[in-house]
């Protein structure tokens, strides 16, 4: 077993743990981490051969959030980056550098609200001795911008309910048969290799994947030809899969389910 096993379940029990002690305030860890990997996501830039994404993020909180965060800064930010490392390496991202958080006040977010800010940085090494600006939780610096969240955007349930989802089992039914798919998720395709095969030719060799994320299971296409429809709509980028939704991979009928 992974000494990390699941960096989503670690942070989750870093709140519930040691930090449950100290964190008050309307923020949680658990949410910046969720909110850190969207960002990695949203703002990825291509190149002929690789997808890379931003390696160094700011999370701005207010005074009275970064009052409680203070004595914990050092290990949280260490967490988090190794989360996000993971995650971009489970999803085939690619960064310049061991990902970078850094924690700032910024007097104009209230009790509950944070921004990050999101940057690509070269290694120290190849740095022009230039100092670079870096903006506020109201301004954006070079390479990247700073999104503010606030109570209203996040997940409702609590922290508990994550942990109950993240134990159950997730399954599709493919013709009649129930196919449970492992912890660490399921590439679906017509190659052997695939974790769940199918043998329909308007199957690509790897289709999809099925993944869990943030105590959520993700349906992402995996570049297939015919691409990958999920209740009557073929997707575009990574989807959030609940039970009883239909996924459609060539001429095959699969159905998301938990138990």
């Amino acid at each position: 077993m992974s000494v990390l096993r699941s960096l989503e379940s670690k942070i989750a029990g870093l709140v519930e743990g040691t930090f449950s002690r100290a964190f008050r305030s309307e923020v949680r860890p658990v949410e910046i981490a969720r909110r850190l990997a969207r960002e990695m996501e949203e703002h990825k830039s291509f190149s002929v051969s690789r997808t890379y994404v931003p390696n160094e993020y700011v999370v701005y909180l207010s005074p009275r959030d970064r009052e409680r965060f203070a004595d914990y800064e050092e290990p949280l930010a260490d967490e988090l980056a190794g989360y996000l490392l993971e995650f971009s390496r489970r999803e085939r991202l690619a960064m310049l550098s061991r990902p970078v958080i850094e924690f700032e006040t910024d007097d104009r977010l209230r009790l509950g609200e944070f921004g990050i800010q999101t940057r690509v940085v070269q290694p120290a090494e190849e740095l022009d001795d230039q100092p670079q600006a870096r903006a506020g939780a109201g301004g954006d610096a070079p390479g990247g911008r700073t999104m503010v969240h606030g109570s209203a955007e996040r997940l409702a349930e609590p922290l508990m309910e994550r942990a109950r989802a993240s134990r159950e089992t997730a399954l599709l039914l493919v013709d009649g048969k129930r196919l449970v798919v492992g912890p660490g998720g399921a590439t679906i395709g017509r190659s052997r290799q695939c974790d769940v095969v199918l043998t329909d030719p308007n199957v690509s060799r790897q289709h999809a994947e099925l993944t869990p994320r943030g105590g959520s299971w993700v349906l992402s296409d995996l570049g297939a030809t015919n691409g990958v429809v999920l209740n009557g709509r073929r997707i575009d980028g990574p989807e959030v899969v609940r039970p009883g939704d239909r996924i459609e991979l060539g001429t095959c009928h699969l159905t998301f389910e938990l138990e």
